[in-house]
């Protein structure tokens, strides 16, 4: 009975947000595009989660399977790779979750078979300044520091990237938490707490390590090529920058790292923050991100979900 009500609070949740274009202007009020970056920030901290808080894995490349998503994207929409249109095209933006997937099971197998704790950590950065700087330095086909542009012209409304959000917000949490209840996600939990003993009983420990990096990047590709179909200026810096790593380590860490609900309300309390120092405190995101990282360490251990009192599974 609790379920049931917790659905339907869920769905009531969705359809209010998926009802705020029609109550608001969407092109005049700045709630559309707020509660946008708000369903951005939901997707790349679930991905995030899944590494790191179901994990185990601290992850510090994020920012380069958003920018791989966004640089996909850009790359078939400019040269009709696939002729289906471009503009919200459901195969584009797949394919620019598939990229950033297949890059990191390249890679997340020697890392992961190698590397664990900090190293890992200061291996994925490294792999992530790799990328960025290739993408710079790739002249006419990435447009090296300028970046590739895509055509506006085809831009009419914002509402089409708030309803694209709000689906892959929804179905990034949705992902998670098949994915937490499911073999699966007892096998990566129990990977977190001791790699050890989870071989020792029969976990392919590496396969599981690999599984959960692919898919922590696929989700990050699809908010990538989302938030470059936006941006229709895809450049190393506003897509492969540092915040697209931090951002989820923040929100996750505010939230309730580990947790379904974590990375909601972490991304919630952020992007309001972010949302009002745009307003009141222009250029200081940098400042009150790190004053909150310091309060919540100190008072908040657990995130924001600690004040429920609650442990989730």
């Amino acid at each position: 009975m609790k379920k049931d009500k917790q659905v339907i609070l869920t769905a009531l949740l969705i359809l209010a947000f998926a009802v705020v274009p029609f109550i608001v202007d969407s092109e005049k009020s700045y709630l559309v595009y707020s509660l946008f970056l708000f369903f951005c920030y939901i997707i790349i901290s679930q991905a995030w989660n899944l590494v790191a808080g179901y994990t185990g894995q601290i992850s510090l490349g994020q920012h380069a399977f958003f920018g791989l998503g966004a640089y996909t994207t850009a790359l078939i929409w400019l040269n009709n790779i696939t002729k289906t249109g471009y503009y919200f095209d459901p195969v584009t933006i797949l394919l620019s979750g598939l990229v950033p997937a297949t890059i990191a099971a390249i890679v997340g197998i020697p890392l992961l078979s190698r590397l664990r704790g900090d190293y890992f950590a200061l291996g994925t950065l490294g792999m992530g300044e790799i990328i960025k700087v290739i993408f710079v330095k790739g002249g006419s086909i990435t447009g090296a520091s300028d970046g590739l542009h895509l055509p506006s012209s085809v831009y009419s409304s914002i509402r089409p990237y708030y309803w694209t959000g709000l689906f892959l917000a929804v179905f990034a949490t949705l992902l998670i938490y098949l994915i937490v209840r499911s073999r699966t996600g007892l096998a990566l939990k129990a990977i977190r707490e001791d790699e050890t003993s989870a071989a020792a009983h029969g976990i392919h420990v590496l396969k599981y390590k690999v599984l959960a990096f692919s898919i922590g990047a696929f989700l990050a590709g699809l908010c990538g090529s989302l938030y470059g179909i936006y941006l229709f200026h895809i450049n190393p810096d506003s897509v492969l920058k540092l915040d697209w790593t931090l951002y989820p380590i923040l929100m996750c860490v505010i939230g309730g790292t580990g947790t379904i609900t974590g990375p909601l309300l972490g991304s919630f309390f952020i992007s309001t923050v972010f949302s009002v120092a745009d307003i009141y405190f222009v250029q200081m995101h940098p400042v009150m991100a790190g004053i909150l990282i310091i309060l919540v360490m100190k008072f908040m251990p657990k995130g924001l979900i600690g004040l429920t009192q609650r442990k989730e599974l």
